[in-house]
């Protein structure tokens, strides 16, 4: 196997801002030597090319129009941040204008993806963790939108299903071109989108045999910290959280999702609770009638702990 053949075969965005020294996705994406793009707006261009020289990332301008007509779900307008998702949309569009058929948006605050093997959690290296998340989501006619679970919420020596479908895929989404959807809210644009496609009959597969390490909301200076939750709320002395800073998040959450949606207390701020129960019942993925007889086999190696016997650490 040559080494295009590792790795993704769809394009990779980030969407930063205010990280150009700390774009830890960028950092994670280098070092499994994948070549990648991060998205910034005009006057951050010359900085993260500099900071960025020598990594595998490529520098994309951020079309500002996109903010202009991005569908915020408020009446602040651009009184405020729009978030990332003005940006997640071009990235959308710029995939399409490449020729691809799905493209790959992520956070700029991951550090290291993972394959859960079901007693341990193996930090890994090699780029065919997103090859294998690929190609089990093109093996279905149904699935809009996939990604991995995070791994803070896999509790090593515990047992979990190596993927679950219809429910939110977050912070590093892989998702189908020609579906009818776009990002929209100015907070909580990953449960949007994830409960829109849902809702409207495509499914979402959420992988717990691949993770994410994301980073804790708020724990990196710059991006979405900056520029809601910290602004919004009031940081106390030796706390990363901002009192009610994610407060006006989860109100928009419930807002454009009431029926499942509520605000809750957890995780010791303000949040959203929403309720995918009521999707269990949704249709089932739908296999593509013209898989190989190796497609088979090799879908059928998702639900066992070894896919492939490759050392996830190189």
């Amino acid at each position: 196997m040559t080494m295009t053949d590792r790795l993704p075969q769809f394009p990779l965005y980030i969407p930063s801002k205010g990280r150009a020294q700390t774009s830890l996705t960028s950092d994670t994406l280098t070092w499994m030597g994948i070549p990648h793009n991060i998205i910034v707006e005009p006057q951050e261009v010359d900085a993260y090319r500099k900071a960025r020289a020598g990594t595998l990332a490529t520098i994309v301008e951020l079309d500002m129009s996109y903010k202009h007509k991005y569908e915020l779900l408020d009446d602040y307008g651009l009184t405020k941040s729009t978030g990332p998702g003005p940006a997640r949309n071009f990235a959308w569009d710029h995939s399409i204008a490449q020729g691809h058929d799905w493209h790959w948006v992520m956070d700029d605050n991951i550090r290291y993806f993972y394959r859960y093997t079901g007693s341990q959690r193996l930090k890994v290296k090699s780029p065919k963790v997103f090859r294998y998340m690929e190609d089990f989501a093109l093996r279905y006619t149904n699935v809009g939108m996939a990604g991995p679970n995070y791994s803070m919420f896999i509790v090593t020596c515990q047992k979990y299903p190596p993927f679950i479908t219809n429910t939110r895929i977050y912070s590093c989404n892989l998702i189908r071109n020609d579906v009818p959807f776009r990002w929209r809210g100015r907070y909580n644009e990953d449960t949007i989108l994830s409960l829109d496609m849902i809702k409207a009959g495509w499914c979402t597969i959420q992988f717990n045999a691949f993770l994410q390490g994301k980073l804790q909301t708020q724990a990196v200076k710059g991006g979405n910290t900056d520029e809601f939750y910290h602004v919004e709320g009031k940081v106390k002395e030796g706390q990363h959280y901002a009192t009610n800073g994610t407060l006006a998040k989860s109100k928009m959450q419930v807002l454009a999702h009431p029926d499942v949606s509520e605000l809750t207390w957890r995780y010791g701020r303000v949040h959203h609770y929403v309720n995918y129960k009521q999707f269990q019942g949704n249709p089932p993925l739908i296999r593509k009638a013209d898989l190989s007889e190796y497609a088979d086999q090799h879908t059928e190696t998702m639900k066992v702990t070894n896919v492939e016997r490759i050392d996830w650490r190189k």
